[in-house]
């Protein structure tokens, strides 16, 4: 083998090396990104991750509201199945109230609870995120087989 196909050969693999790398890095990168978003049902029934950050969504449950010390608030969020606990500390959007659609990010606990970093209210009265509703619609199915059933 000469020495100028040696360079030229090392020069690839150093080149196939950094796209590697590169490539590899940017997995990772989005892996720890992503959130996963979960309706109340499914995180009731233990699907969701504990102790990682995900995005739960549905209605605010009427009569659930409870403020706190300072900017505690307290509240559950329902997809007409199941309701799962929030904690939330911070200012809420200002179209935040019961009965609304919402959609909370945070990390579940081990006793069921949610702890919430970040609280979003839908925007408009005809607007509701796509995954909330479709989660409200598979709540609302799965809720009328059951009570048809029995």
């Amino acid at each position: 083998m000469t020495p100028a196909r040696k360079k030229r050969l090392s020069l690839v693999g150093l080149l196939l090396a950094g796209v590697g790398v590169a490539a590899a890095l940017m997995l990772s990168a989005f892996s720890e990104n992503m959130l996963y978003f979960y309706p109340p049902s499914e995180v009731a029934a233990g699907e969701a991750p504990v102790d990682y950050p995900f995005r739960m969504g549905g209605m605010v449950a009427d009569d659930s509201v409870a403020h706190g010390d300072g900017v505690e608030v307290r509240f559950e969020v329902t997809d007409g199945a199941v309701a799962i606990p929030v904690r939330y500390e911070g200012v809420l959007p200002d179209l935040f109230r019961e009965g609304q659609g919402v959609v909370v990010r945070g990390r579940l606990d081990g006793n069921g609870a949610f702890t919430a970093d970040e609280v979003l209210a839908k925007h408009d009265e005809n607007y509701m995120p796509p995954e909330v509703a479709d989660a409200m619609a598979a709540a609302k199915a799965a809720q009328s087989v059951e009570g048809g059933g029995g």
